[in-house]
């Protein structure tokens, strides 16, 4: 593996998959030990020369000798096309670029909801992206689908439950968002919007939890009544990764309960 010397990538430490991909780019030997180093560690010398702005939402690759900063997805396929200089190419070829920079985007402007953290006091500088509404509600709309998608496959693995469509599974997930933004008028759009983004989040992680159940039912075919069990605890879960993420965010303790609320409307009505 050829080595990128000289070159520092400045990361968000609170961002899960941030950790784990520039860490890997140093275990790797792609960057050298000095290679990168938490946002909120940069210095006053550097502050001179990074877009401080620029670089909370896209990642910045310093570099240390001649101080010249890139930023986003071009600072990863500086990284990896130094020692595999066709994924750079390729990665540059304009259809390709563009798809790959609106990932990045898609990604880096939503990892907060996707991954929260708690807002630290005593910090000086964050690394905390800008609120962008259009990557915001592209997210939502996304899980939406995803979520409905992933309820309408696991409603089939009981089939006492009546016969649901697509369609019934949009309007429920949907109905959610609005039934919990019910509580949340008070506050601003931008309040609302970011809970509900997080509220997607805990729903994705119940599909993910709902499509193994899914995978290990088609390997082993478990009866119904353990199904049903298996489920309860997947929606636990989803409970308390609720209530971590309303407590980050600073918002009433309620929400848990009427998110509990909802679920229970909501099963009622799929009973009758």
């Amino acid at each position: 593996m050829k080595t990128l010397e000289n070159y520092t990538l400045l990361y968000d430490d609170d961002c899960p998959l941030c950790n784990v991909y520039t860490s890997g780019f140093v275990h790797s030997k792609m960057l050298d030990k000095n290679g990168r180093k938490p946002f909120k560690k940069i210095t006053n010398d550097e502050k001179k020369y990074v877009d401080i702005k620029r670089a909370t939402n896209e990642i910045a690759l310093v570099d240390t000798k001649n101080h010249e900063v890139i930023y986003g997805i071009d600072s990863l396929l500086k990284v990896i096309g130094n020692s595999y200089p066709f994924i750079e190419r390729v990665g540059k070829f304009k259809p390709i670029y563009f798809f790959l920079k609106k990932l990045y985007s898609f990604i880096s402007y939503n990892r907060k909801v996707i991954v929260p953290s708690e807002i630290k006091e005593e910090e000086t500088i964050e690394c905390i992206p800008d609120f962008n509404i259009s990557y915001r509600v592209l997210y939502i709309i996304l899980s939406i689908l995803i979520t409905a998608y992933t309820l309408l496959s696991f409603s089939r693995l009981l089939p006492s439950l009546p016969v649901a469509d697509y369609k019934s599974e949009l309007i429920l997930t949907i109905s959610q968002l609005v039934f919990q933004s019910l509580f949340l008028l008070k506050g601003s759009s931008k309040i609302i919007i970011n809970y509900l983004g997080n509220l997607m989040t805990v729903s994705l992680i119940g599909s993910i939890g709902i499509l193994q159940l899914i995978i290990l039912n088609g390997l082993l075919k478990i009866p119904e009544t353990i199904v049903a069990i298996l489920f309860l605890g997947v929606v636990s879960f989803m409970f308390f990764e609720h209530r971590r993420r309303v407590r980050l965010l600073g918002l009433p303790s309620y929400l848990s309960h009427t998110w509990v609320v909802y679920r229970i409307i909501a099963l009622l009505i799929i009973l009758k």
